[in-house]
C-alpha cells in the first residue's frame, strides 16, 4: 500500500511536471512545421485558397533566403494542413487534432471570423500562439485571449473609408455630410456585422441617415429585396459585405437590375474576381483592401509592396490581381520568423512574450500588437476598379488615383 501510495503521489507529481513544462514547437530535423486548419472547401475555399497561396509563397521564400536561424541553426518552415471544409466546429476540432495527434505547437489562423473564433479557444485551453491573418471580426480582441495575434486591421475599419470617402464628395457638392442617406446589406456572419457596427458608428458621427438596413439571405445568392428597395429610395452610397459569394451576387444584380448609385463599396472584390467576371460593369465599385501593391511599403525580405506583387503574381499566374488575403497570410508567415530569431528557443511561452512584442516594417505594413493581439499599426485604404484595374482612391494620403462617381443624383 506505502508502494502504491507513493505511485499514486508520483504520478501526480509527474503529471504536474509534464503540464509545468515549457512546451516546444514540433521541430522534424531541419524543419519547424506550423499547422493550419483552413478552408479549402465550403463557401470560403476561394478565400482559403489566397490565404494558402500566401503562406506558402512566405515558407518558399524564407527557406530560399536561409530560412529560419534559431540557436546558430538555420531551420526550414513547413505548413501542415486540415480542410475545415469553412465550418467553424471543424476547425475547432481539426485545431485540437494538430495539436494532439501531429505535435504541432505553433498555428497560423483559419480563414474568416467564424473559423477564427472557434480555434481561438483551443489554442488558449493549449496554450499554443496562433499568428493570424485572415479573422478581422472586432470581437475576437474583446476575450482577453493572451495566444491570439493578427496582422490585419480589424472588421469594423473595413469600411470606414468609404464613410469618410461620401462625407468628402458631398462637402464638393455644397452640401453636409449629415445629408448623405445610406443603405446597408450584411450577411448574418461575425465579420459582416462587425463591419456593419462600423458603418452604423461612423455614419453617426457624421450625422449621416440609415434608410435601408438589411441581412442578406443565407445562401447570398439573391439581394433583389434590397435592390428594389435601393432602386426606389435612391440613396447616396450603398455598402454590402457578403465574402466573396455575396460581392459576386451584389455586382451582378446591381447591373442586371440597372442599379445607379453615386457610391458603391463591398467586401472581398478581389477575391469575387469582380473585373474578371463583369468587365466593364464592375467599373466604380470601391473596395476596401488590406493592402494594394501602390502603397510604399518595405521589407528585407520580400522588397516592395510591388515587388512582393510581381513575386506572387509570377509564382501564381492564374491571379490577374494579388488578393489582400494573400498579402496578409504571407506577413503572418513572416511574423513568426521575426518571433523565432528573437526568441531563440522553440519554448511556446517565451516565444509567445516575443510575438506580444512585435513591432516590425513588411512589405504589407507595420505590425505592432497591441495588448488584445490585434495590430494597432496599420490602416484599411480603398480601392476603386476603374478601367479593369484596382487604384487606390482612399484615404487621400495614399490615393494613387481621382475617385469616379458611378451616377449623379
Amino acid at each position: 500500500m506505502r508502494k502504491l501510495s507513493f505511485l499514486g503521489h508520483f504520478g501526480v507529481a509527474l503529471a504536474a511536471a509534464v503540464l509545468a513544462a515549457p512546451v516546444s514547437a514540433k521541430v522534424e530535423g531541419d524543419t519547424i512545421v506550423l499547422g493550419s486548419a483552413i478552408s479549402i472547401t465550403g463557401k470560403y475555399s476561394q478565400e482559403g485558397k489566397n490565404a494558402r497561396d500566401g503562406y506558402d509563397l512566405a515558407v518558399k521564400r524564407i527557406n530560399e533566403k536561409g530560412g529560419v536561424k534559431v540557436g546558430g541553426k538555420s531551420y526550414k518552415l513547413q505548413v501542415k494542413y486540415y480542410d475545415d471544409e469553412s465550418t467553424p466546429a471543424r476547425t475547432a476540432q481539426l485545431l485540437e487534432r494538430l495539436i494532439r495527434q501531429d505535435g504541432v505547437k505553433f498555428v497560423l489562423g483559419p480563414y474568416a471570423s467564424g473559423p477564427t473564433k472557434a480555434a481561438a479557444p483551443i489554442i488558449e485551453k493549449h496554450q499554443i500562439p496562433m499568428v493570424e491573418a485572415e479573422g478581422a471580426s472586432r470581437s475576437l480582441f474583446t476575450q482577453g485571449y493572451k495566444y491570439l495575434f493578427a496582422v490585419l486591421s480589424t472588421s469594423e475599419q473595413y469600411l470606414g473609408s468609404a464613410i469618410d470617402l461620401a462625407a468628402e464628395v458631398a462637402k464638393k457638392k455644397g452640401k453636409q455630410p449629415g445629408d448623405v442617406r445610406i443603405a446597408m446589406a450584411f450577411e448574418n456572419d461575425p465579420f459582416s456585422l462587425d463591419v456593419r457596427a462600423g458603418v452604423v458608428a461612423d455614419a453617426k458621427r457624421h450625422g449621416m441617415d440609415i434608410v435601408i438596413d438589411d441581412k442578406l439571405p443565407r445562401d447570398l445568392s439573391d439581394m433583389t429585396a434590397t435592390l428594389t428597395k435601393v432602386k426606389a429610395l435612391k440613396p447616396d452610397l450603398l455598402v454590402v459585405s457578403g465574402h466573396t459569394k455575396g460581392a459576386t451576387t451584389a455586382a451582378r444584380q446591381i447591373g442586371e437590375m440597372g442599379i445607379k448609385v453615386p457610391l458603391v463599396a463591398m467586401t472581398h472584390c478581389e477575391s469575387a474576381d469582380l473585373i474578371g467576371k463583369f468587365g466593364a460593369k464592375a467599373n466604380g465599385i470601391l473596395c476596401p483592401t488590406q493592402w494594394a501593391e501602390t502603397l510604399s511599403y518595405h521589407d528585407g525580405l520580400f522588397g516592395s509592396a510591388s515587388d512582393y506583387d510581381n513575386l506572387f503574381r509570377k509564382t501564381y499566374p492564374a491571379y490577374e490581381t494579388v488578393p489582400y488575403q494573400a498579402a496578409q497570410a504571407s506577413a503572418a508567415v513572416q511574423v513568426w520568423k521575426d518571433a523565432f530569431e528573437r526568441a531563440q528557443t522553440f519554448d511556446t511561452e517565451t516565444l509567445r512574450h516575443a510575438l506580444a512584442a512585435t513591432k516590425m516594417q513588411t512589405f504589407y505594413g507595420p505590425i505592432d500588437f497591441g495588448p488584445e493581439g490585434n495590430n494597432l499599426a496599420k490602416p484599411m485604404v480603398l480601392r476603386q476598379i476603374q478601367d479593369g484595374k484596382f487604384n487606390v482612391v482612399a484615404p487621400s494620403k495614399f490615393a494613387s488615383h481621382k475617385l469616379q462617381t458611378l451616377a449623379s443624383k
